[in-house]
């Protein structure tokens, strides 16, 4: 989702996450599945519940951040969450340490429900500020 694409000449890659991204509401919802399903994934890996802490809060940063038009889009390019996410699963499951816990899935449960919410508040907003513009083009 975030290095499919490598820009020539440079090291830079880039991906579907902040293309998708470019579309209001539909880019976010989008990348926030991928993102959890690769939590949920990583949970079944048994990778422990630090790491699972810290690839939530890479999810969560780039959705907060995600939410935001233009600005968002732009962090995308440069945080690559999934990439983040990739690297820490990939790590845990070089040397691999041990089963997922009632408690791992409860935290994963409980970060799904915050991302749940977090796209539905940038849905909200997205929807808001479209009949906002309507409004405002139709001369209301």
């Amino acid at each position: 989702m975030d290095e499919f694409i490598r820009v020539p000449g440079t090291k830079f890659k880039f991906g579907l996450d902040p293309l998708i991204g470019l579309f209001p509401g539909i880019g976010d919802t989008g990348s926030a599945l991928v993102s959890a399903f690769a939590l949920i994934q990583a949970a079944r890996l048994g990778v422990p519940k630090i790491l699972l802490a810290r690839m939530s809060l890479n999810i969560l940063i780039n959705e907060l951040i995600g939410i935001v038009p233009v600005v968002g889009d732009a962090f995308s390019f440069w945080f690559k969450s999934n990439a983040r996410n990739y690297q820490i699963i990939k790590d845990h499951t070089a040397a691999p340490g041990g089963v997922s816990r009632r408690s791992d899935w409860i935290f994963v449960i409980a970060v799904l429900v915050a991302l749940f919410g977090i796209v539905c508040c940038g849905l909200l907003v997205t929807f808001l500020f479209f009949r906002e513009l309507g409004r405002l083009l139709a001369g209301h």
